[in-house]
């Protein structure tokens, strides 16, 4: 068993993390770091609340500490409980420079330990889908790639730290860690980024919307982000020399653990036939389409695969490095929308 214990018990404990943990055999949920508000005890009867982060470090038969806390927190986490001995799991986005993610990445590798990084929109029904497709040869070379998450909220967050000035604040670092994982999932590192990033409305103090090239040799990768958009775009719009893939963005594995369901249960991921995209492909000059279903998403496979690591060493789901990267794109996507300019990678 894992022992487990969360640095904190917000929604990102209690909907991402915590069901996972409590689900998994081979971890044990032990508790969490409660600042104010004592609530994993009545939601996981038999867990403890920690008081400190001192404190929780300080116990010896935790093994593995999520650091799933703000973001300009992560890397003095990371750092501590690494030098407290103990495997981690570090919410996006991984740091908020690549120089700390470097850091972290040798100081786990220099202990022997564990360190991943939640990207669990790698398991998205659509993005699982759209996997497959590329596997099964119906999508073909890329020719161009457009990535967007959008949403529509002309009020601020009432998560105070994701729309305050501080690092790592911003739609950029929310949202953009988990397009441009997917973007180095299906093509890897680019050769440039350009982007344009910008606080589009009113009460808006840090970005609200980016939008960014991401440049490869034969295609380009675009992703796309707001919080004004009244209409969704596509989630996924691929194009490539066999076929062509369009879906809307429509995982509903956020919705269920919000609502309370708990993962493994019946039709756990499965999204409604009117939300499976459709796939295009040219017979000859024939253009026909299919509704594609939707692979079950499953964030569950994050942590099947943490335990695998732990356990037997296997590779972790996100190593240290591919979070570096991430950092990498974002730094260079700010740079270039300061500059205006095409920054290399």
């Amino acid at each position: 068993m894992i022992n487990t214990a969360l640095v904190s018990f917000g929604m990102s404990g209690k909907v991402f993390h915590a069901p996972f943990i409590a689900a998994n055999p081979h971890f044990n949920l032990v508790g969490s770091w409660e600042r104010s508000t004592k609530n994993i005890v009545a939601a996981y009867p038999g867990t403890k609340s920690y008081n400190s982060y001192e404190e929780l470090l300080a116990d010896t038969t935790i093994h593995l500490v999520v650091v799933n806390s703000p973001n300009d927190s992560h890397y003095a986490y990371v750092k501590s409980a690494l030098l407290a001995g103990k495997h981690v799991v570090c919410e996006k986005a991984f740091t908020n420079t690549s120089a700390e993610a470097q850091e972290l990445d040798e100081l786990a590798h220099k202990k022997g330990l564990k360190l991943a990084v939640y990207q669990n929109r790698r398991y998205d029904a659509d993005f699982l889908t759209l996997q497959r497709l590329i596997s099964e040869g119906e999508i073909g070379d890329f020719l161009d790639v457009q990535i967007s998450f959008e949403r529509y909220r002309t009020t601020l967050s009432p998560k105070k730290h994701k729309e305050a000035v501080t690092p790592g604040a911003g739609l950029l670092y929310d949202l953009g860690p988990h397009l441009v994982d997917q973007a180095l999932v299906l093509s890897g590192m680019p050769l440039a980024v350009f982007a344009d990033i910008r606080i589009t409305r009113k009460v808006g103090i840090v970005d609200d919307y980016f939008s960014m090239i991401l440049y490869y040799p034969s295609h380009r990768i675009t992703l796309t982000s707001g919080m004004v958009f009244m209409t969704q775009l596509p989630g996924y719009k691929v194009y490539g020399t066999k076929g062509s893939f369009i879906k809307n963005r429509s995982d509903i594995q956020e919705a269920e653990l919000v609502a309370g369901k708990k993962p493994g249960t019946e039709n756990w991921g499965m999204e409604a036939e009117a939300d499976y995209g459709t796939l295009y492909t040219d017979h000859n000059g024939l253009i026909t389409n299919r509704i594609v279903p939707s692979i079950p998403g499953n964030y569950g496979v994050f942590y099947e695969k943490m335990a695998d690591a732990i356990l037997n060493n296997a590779p972790v789901p996100t190593t240290a490095q591919e979070g570096k990267n991430i950092i990498r794109i974002l730094e260079a996507a700010r740079n270039s929308a300061f500059n205006k300019r095409v920054v290399g990678v």
